[in-house]
């Protein structure tokens, strides 16, 4: 059964608007961004996403967790953010599409947290905020067939997957199927979502502009909630991603590292053979000699197989 909502005028206006916004990204090769930029990003969604959810440590801390130094701060928000490090890395490895694949996530962060991290709940949940009762979930018993018709809902309806992400966000909350960690797994499925429909959304820090409208974001679950749909919240959401692509078209000038353009531009060209001129047309800001040194480092690194000599010289990623 498809979750009730409408596509409204805003929400077409959005969409255009993220789309044109996704191809000044893949013009700008931002579509996965510089190293540095990434790293930097990774640690913004997790400390915005955790501190959503109470978690005390600064981006610094994560930063130093993340190099592997030590920090003083409460051994649960260690924990917190070492289980999010471990499932952000992982990103690549969980099946969008399946239930089980989501329980695992799940499962890794929130190990030691709570008992029975990646189970489905089966009692009943309230969702509490400060002395009144925000949401009452669907009982426990209907969780699983929930979440089935929910995840077939995002394999199989038509609706573009930009809508069909913040819908799963929304209904996902919704039915609460986990007893603790379902605001930091909304997110983070939202953004294996998006990542289906462009590979910029992996390293875009979507949570952090939640983070910056955090109580809107809980108002606009609470309206979506008694107008019985998540049309607001579509609409809501969708502002979210516009924004994190324009703070992301703000630092196009970051200065690629060859590293980032040999693997940028193998998503473009794929296995097939190519020239320097080739590499050249999408590096348009390089120079000729730059280029040579690109190509020389990643035959010498095993990266890209070199063909002919001189002016016949073709290249091949392995």
């Amino acid at each position: 059964m498809k979750p009730p909502y409408e596509i409204t005028s805003k929400i077409l206006n959005l969409i255009a608007s993220i789309s044109e916004k996704i191809g000044e990204v893949n013009a700008a090769h931002l579509n996965k961004p510089p190293t540095e930029l990434r790293k930097r990003n990774r640690i913004k969604t997790i400390q915005s996403s955790l501190e959503i959810e109470g978690n005390t440590l600064t981006v610094e801390q994560i930063t130093d967790l993340l190099d592997n130094k030590r920090i003083l701060a409460p051994k649960k928000d260690i924990l917190e953010v070492k289980n999010a490090i471990k499932v952000y890395n992982q990103l690549n490895k969980f099946k969008v599409y399946e239930l089980k694949s989501l329980c695992k996530a799940h499962e890794i962060l929130m190990k030691e947290l709570i008992e029975n991290p990646g189970k489905l709940r089966t009692g009943s949940v309230g969702i509490v905020k400060g002395s009144d009762i925000a949401h009452i979930a669907p009982p426990g018993e209907m969780v699983y067939s929930l979440m089935t018709d929910l995840f077939n809902y995002l394999k199989n309806d038509d609706d573009l997957i930009l809508i069909k992400s913040c819908v799963f966000h929304y209904e996902f909350e919704f039915i609460h199927p986990f007893i603790d960690g379902n605001g930091r797994m909304g997110r983070l499925w939202q953004t294996m979502i998006l990542k289906e429909h462009s590979p910029v959304f992996e390293f875009l820090p979507i949570e952090s502009m939640v983070k910056s409208r955090q109580q809107e974001y809980y108002n606009v679950l609470g309206k979506s909630d008694k107008q019985g749909t998540s049309t607001a919240f579509i609409e809501f959401m969708l502002e979210i991603i516009k924004d994190a692509l324009e703070e992301l078209l703000k630092v196009q000038n970051i200065s690629l590292t060859n590293n980032d353009r040999i693997s940028n531009f193998k998503e473009i060209i794929g296995t097939k053979e190519f020239s320097r001129q080739d590499y050249l047309r999408a590096f348009k800001n390089i120079s000729q000699a730059t280029a040579s040194r690109d190509l020389k480092v990643a035959v010498d690194d095993g990266i890209i197989e070199k063909y002919g000599d001189k002016r016949t010289t073709k290249y091949k990623y392995k």
